[in-house]
């Protein structure tokens, strides 16, 4: 089983840019990047908090198995 980051769908829901999400949880736009590609083999558990207060989600929303 594979979990994906369904980060791109959530941003496109709040119309918000990778460069606005990256400044509100403290990481780098590149970084944004890879979730958003799946590039990355795992997320902090504090990162995605971040993420999730930023965007006004539950991780859920983010977070999908395949």
């Amino acid at each position: 089983m594979q979990i994906v980051v369904r980060l791109d769908v959530m941003l496109a829901r709040r119309k918000m840019r990778s460069r606005e999400l990256a400044a509100l949880v403290g990481i780098t736009e590149q970084n944004i990047s890879l979730l958003k590609s799946g590039k990355v083999k795992g997320i902090r558990f504090e990162t995605l908090a971040r993420i999730c207060e930023a965007l006004d989600c539950q991780p859920g929303d983010l977070l999908e198995a395949e």
